[in-house]
């Protein structure tokens, strides 16, 4: 009788982590318009896509604020955006942690670009960056947005310790 509980409970879990992994499979192509969101910032002011038309736009998703891949990531693109800034870059960061969390991080980080809370994790989700089994974390990718809203480059599979110079080189600027 236990086998055929347990025979049962791990059919339940395999069908539990196909749904979640087709739900994470990236949407998006290239050359597609990005979808449009609108998300609260540190601030708790909403900022919508819209507002950053005709700039570049970086939009990375990251598991969590102060984690230390996530602060490594972070502090990678502050210590570039002179470079960013000079070459109309804007910058968005994207997790499921409150305003407030990404308050307390920019200020520890002293990050100069905006991070974006995605508490209900819809556009993680829009974005496919949800994450394959439970949702808890988006998963770390990153979108680069050309002038007219389409998307350009996609990284899938973000190095931590080249993410800002894969970007930077994706969008032809030499660092």
């Amino acid at each position: 009788m236990n086998f055929i509980f347990l025979g049962l409970a791990i059919i339940v879990v395999f069908g539990i982590f196909q749904l979640y992994e087709k739900s994470a499979e990236n949407p998006l192509k290239l050359g597609q318009a990005a979808p449009r969101f609108s998300l609260p910032d540190e601030t708790g002011k909403l900022r919508s896509l819209d507002e950053f038309k005709r700039k570049k736009v970086v939009l990375y998703f990251y598991p969590k604020d102060e984690t230390s891949g996530c602060t490594a990531q972070a502090c990678q693109l502050r210590d570039n955006y002179d470079i960013y800034k000079q070459n109309d870059i804007v910058i968005l960061g994207v997790s499921y942690d409150s305003p407030a969390s990404h308050a307390k991080f920019k200020a520890n980080q002293h990050l100069p670009f905006t991070l974006l809370s995605d508490s209900k994790k819809e556009v993680a989700h829009l974005y496919g960056a949800d994450k394959i089994i439970g949702n808890f974390v988006p998963q770390r990718k990153t979108f680069l947005i050309n002038e007219q809203g389409r998307i350009v480059y996609m990284i899938e599979n973000v190095d931590i310790a080249n993410h800002s110079q894969e970007i930077l080189k994706a969008f032809g600027i030499k660092n």
